[in-house]
């Protein structure tokens, strides 16, 4: 296919399926033939390889960029199966973006996998598999759930920024996922595991089969692994929501009560009256006597949530690969691979809060009539307040991943030098689907808790006699959970259908690049090779998510939502060229200098060029010094662009808030506030008053998308070495400085920052951004994304690595591998007079940002026998103070200050490690069995307040028990 073909056909947006399938299914055959093919022929002998971090085939795999690997070797020496977990654990990575443990998270991207290499977010790391790009959400995430482990043959993770080489989003790094090809024979394996408590049992099966000859290869295989939900109840961190130290709604030592995390909507049906609250008695049929009923009392009536609510997400995944080759001639051959994913991931939150009140977009009435037959209050019409638990609220979320790759390589010499080549074509489908249970339809909700009688049988009508309302059931909304009787909820799966409608949301979105490279010798220098890499490519993203029809009229007690919609192109060029200087000399074994450049074009924003310098000194044999400058740059993505609004009900601190707030410690702040709330004010929150800064928001807000977004740009810097004194064989030493900082970065303004903006900071620009009503409470917010400020960060990279061989006990291996950051600054807006935030050691916004990781590795083999040992460490971490404010156990610095928060009190907890242990054994009939635990101690983190990377008082990052395992792995 020539160039101006190639333009043509990315251009038409088509997918070629007949060529695919005609493609794979030429290869299959034809590698087959070719097992029988004349042995005497010449083989293509390709000894250049291409690494992560260049697009120049070599043979020294020592580059300029820092690179971890993982072999597969390495990954089956411990208990984590999914490739997302696997590259999870390396130091470089922050916490995950959306952890198993986010059980109210809800989007496109939740029942997926990501990670975030330097805590800079996921949609700034690119993922790679084989070098080639792998499609994204519409925001621009890469779901490494849907890539079944069997497949990977290694794992390298190049920790600096590579936009001249790869293009967007490679501002915090690249992933590349290489898969297991030219494979030999057949491998089966089975995993079974769960943890200590019984539960979280996970299973896993696969195979690999594949066959290699003279000309060719084939490799197929397939998995299946299911990992099954774990209840917050389960854990005793985790039981309360406020943990273990806060069990029950209490009074604190002023004697004002405490919820203590727990739901003032109560599980039993309340009625709302301006003398106060009256709650059902339990046993009673509440049919009208108002007997029934007894002032709410929030210490013994409040609901624990946790009781219903997931703590580890369910997954389950079903994935088919292929990959083949076949050298047509000597100097060219055929490639295409396939890979197929099915996984499906469940959430578990509590029966829905409702109140028939406060839906605001809404225009029916939801309060029970005084005609109803359930209502005590004859004649009158009464709010409510129930939560349903008997229907408690999942989303099932399910994602289809289809991806294709073909192409032709080959390699020819000219003026005597080695030049490889290829063109290829990726395309790449995820599609989605949501599907939601546990919410109310309201127009259905209107209509039950109307008007309704009870006949001479005892069965409940909506309507009147003689005008009875067809389908409608009718809905005691006062009759609490377990308490049967007409209209009752419980046992009643009628009513609990014509309530509680399912929705559906889809997505898909779909990634097709063409692609031509060449690269090779273009003259071999005293210092050796003069390496060239040029390179065009053509991408398009298009993106749809549709949430239900529901959803998107409102009519559901559920967010409201509106579609995604859209799409880009580009065309890309790039140029790569390695240049060395010296060699063999004096203070320079070697020294060599690669300096790339890449341009794009998108139809969206316009075009921008970024480049790369590395250079790599080498003054004696033992010792390599390395280091690189580069610019980059993240692409808005469809979301960013083209996302439909949002309600949300956000976590927040209002500044004006009397026991939270930056009003009780700055004067400033609390003249500020007193214009605009009234004295004593609280900051209302789902269920009461806020007990706790970044409390969840009492009204639905909105957020949305901003089509005239501009691409955020970086510039990244790393400076480092990597010592192998020849004095101590086997001993490694690396240490590397890096430094990446965001300009323009595209971020979701936030609650609690635009308060902030207006009373901390004093911009009357930001206080017309939101509205107060009479009480003072934030009802209405509308947060779009912006181009704004900047997020920089830098620390050092420390690697350790001794192998100690042949002894009389064995081989041995210990690694070492550090990350230390040194500062995490982060100013969300582009206004003169915002201070910058320091996010390191900090748990804020949802993210846990460790100042260390690390990980120690040791591993013996002997014989057939082995063993590994690892410990993970994470550095301790500050949050905001929720109890003892004025100082005390549970708030240790209640005086400290900083330039963006002012005067907050703050809680500091310490560092936590686990330990994972495993022990194999490789049989004689060639298969190798393995019994693990991670974590085998049972440590458990200390509970955060602040919610880190979870839905709960504790840390996302981190375990949920011991985990013991066995695996078992046959070859043939």
């Amino acid at each position: 296919m020539n160039h101006r073909s190639l333009r043509l056909e990315a251009r038409s947006g088509m997918l070629p399926t007949a060529i695919a399938a005609a493609l794979v299914s030429a290869l299959v055959p034809a590698v087959a033939g070719a097992q029988e093919a004349d042995a005497s022929k010449s083989t293509t002998t390709l000894d250049r390889i291409e690494v992560t971090g260049s697009r120049i085939r070599q043979a020294n795999l020592e580059t300029a960029q820092p690179v971890v690997t993982m072999s597969r070797a390495d990954i089956q020496k411990q208990g984590f199966t999914s490739v997302a977990d696997i590259v999870q654990n390396i130091t470089a990575s922050g916490s995950p973006a959306i952890s198993r443990a986010n059980a109210l998270s809800s989007g496109e991207e939740v029942g997926g996998q990501y990670v975030d290499l330097r805590n800079l977010g996921p949609e700034r790391t690119l993922v790679l598999i084989d070098g080639k790009r792998m499609g994204i959400s519409s925001g621009g995430y890469s779901d490494l759930a849907s890539i079944p482990s069997s497949i990977v043959e290694r794992i390298e993770v190049l920790t600096d920024g590579a936009s001249a080489l790869y293009g967007s989003d490679a501002i915090a790094g690249v992933i590349n996922i290489i898969t297991r090809k030219r494979f030999d024979g057949l491998e089966a394996s089975a995993y079974l595991g769960q943890y200590g408590q019984g539960d979280g049992n996970k299973e896993i099966y696969n195979f690999v089969i594949g066959q290699t000859g003279e000309r060719g290869s084939i490799t197929l295989g397939a998995e299946y692994s299911k990992e099954d939900p774990v209840l917050a109840k389960d854990r005793s961190f985790t039981r309360y929501p406020n943990g273990k130290g806060h069990p029950v709604p209490d009074l604190d030592a002023n004697g004002e009560y405490r919820d203590n995390g727990w739901s003032n909507i109560s599980r039993n049906g309340i009625l709302v009256r301006d003398s106060g609250n009256l709650t059902a008695l339990p046993g009673r049929t509440t049919t009208g006597s108002q007997a029934d009923f007894r002032a709410y009392n929030p210490l013994t009536d409040a609901t624990n949530t946790n009781e219903q609510m997931y703590l580890q997400t369910g997954l389950e995944r079903r994935s088919v690969f292929a990959n083949a080759e076949f050298d047509i001639t000597d100097n060219l051959r055929a490639k295409a691979d396939v890979l197929y994913t099915d996984r499906e991931a469940t959430q578990q939150i509590a029966g829905y809060p409702f109140r028939s009140f406060g839906f605001s977009r809404y225009d029916g009435d939801l309060s029970l009539s005084g005609q109803s037959a359930f209502n005590p209050f004859k004649g009158e019409n009464v709010d409510y307040i129930r939560r349903t638990w008997e229907m408690p609220r999942q989303t099932k979320s399910e994602l289809t991943t289809y991806r294709f790759s073909a192409g032709l390589e080959g390699s020819f010499e000219l003026a005597g030098k080695p030049w490889d080549w290829d063109v290829g074509y990726i395309y790449n489908q995820n599609k989605g689907s949501k599907t939601g249970t546990g919410n109310l339809f309201l127009p259905n909700v209107a209509k039950a808790v109307g008007p309704s009688f009870i006949d001479a049988a005892g069965v409940a009508h909506c309507g009147t006699p003689g005008a009875v309302i067809a389908s409608c059931v009718p809905w005691n909304p006062l009759l609490g959970y377990g308490q049967t009787g007409p209209g009752s909820l419980t046992n009643n799966p009628e009513l609990q259908k014509y309530l509680f409608l399912p929705t559906h949301d889809r997505s898909e979105t779909e990634t097709q690049v063409y692609s031509l490279n060449l690269s090779g010798v273009l003259a071999s220098l005293p210092a050796g090779d003069l390496g060239l890499a040029v390179g065009y490519e053509h991408r398009k993203e298009t993106a749809r998510y549709e949430p239900d029809a529901l959803l998107q009229s409102g009519l559901s007690s559920d967010l409201a939502g509106a579609m995604t919609e859209g799409g880009y192109k580009l065309d890309e060029f790039y140029a790569e060229l390695s240049v060395p200087v010296l060699a063999d000399v004096a203070f320079a074994k070697e020294l060599s200098f690669n300096i790339a450049g890449r341009y794009s074009d998108y139809d969206t924003f316009g075009d921008t060029t970024n480049g790369k310098f590395s250079l790599k000194w080498k003054p004696i044999d033992d010792l390599l010094i390395r280091g690189t400058y580069a610019t980059g740059f993240r692409a808005p993505t469809v979301a960013d662009l083209y996302g439909g609004t949002n309600e949300t009900f956000d976590n927040y601190t209002d500044p004006c808030d009397t026991s939270f707030g930056a009003a009780v410690r700055n004067p400033q702040v609390a003249a500020r506030c007193a214009a605009v709330v009234p004295a004593n004010f609280r900051q209302a929150a789902s269920g009461g008053p806020a007990t706790g800064p970044n409390a969840q928001s009492n009204s639905a807000f909105e957020s949305g998308s901003n089509a005239l977004l501009k691409p955020e740009t970086s510039k990244s810097t790393t400076i480092g070495f990597v010592y192998s004194p020849s004095f101590v064989g086997g001993l490694d030493i690396s240490l590397d400085w890096w430094k990446i900082k965001i300009e323009d970065v595209i971020a979701a303004e936030t609650v609690t920052s635009l308060l902030n903006n207006c009373y901390v900071l004093g911009i009357q620009s930001a206080c017309s951004r939101f509205e107060r009503n009479s009480a003072g409470q934030v009802v209405d917010v509308t947060r779009t994304l912006i181009n704004g400020g900047y997020q920089e960060t830098a620390g050092y990279d420390l690697g350790v690595a001794y192998r100690l061989m042949d002894t009389r006990f064995g081989n041995f291996t210990f690694n070492w591998k550090t990350s230390y950051v040194d500062y995490l600054e982060y100013k969300r807006d582009s206004e003169s007079t915002t201070p910058v935030e320091q996010k390191t050691s900090w748990a804020i916004d949802g993210t846990a940002n460790f100042r260390v990781r690390s990980n120690f590795n040791t591993d013996w083999q002997y014989g057939d026998f082995g063993a590994t040992w690892n410990v993970r460490y994470y550095s301790g971490l500050k949050e905001d103070c929720a109890y003892d404010t004025a100082g005390g156990p549970e708030c240790g610095n209640p005086n400290y200050t900083s330039a963006y928060r002012g005067q907050q009190p703050v809680r500091e907890v310490g560092a936590n490690t686990f330990h994972d242990v495993q022990v194999r054994y490789n049989t004689p009939w060639n298969a190798t069995v393995a019994l693990g635990a991670n974590n085998v101690f049972d440590h458990q983190g200390q509970t955060m307040y602040s919610q880190p990377n979870s839905s709960f008082v504790y840390n996302g990052s981190f375990d949920i028990g011991r985990f013991v395992y066995m695996k078992y792995t046959q070859r043939f």
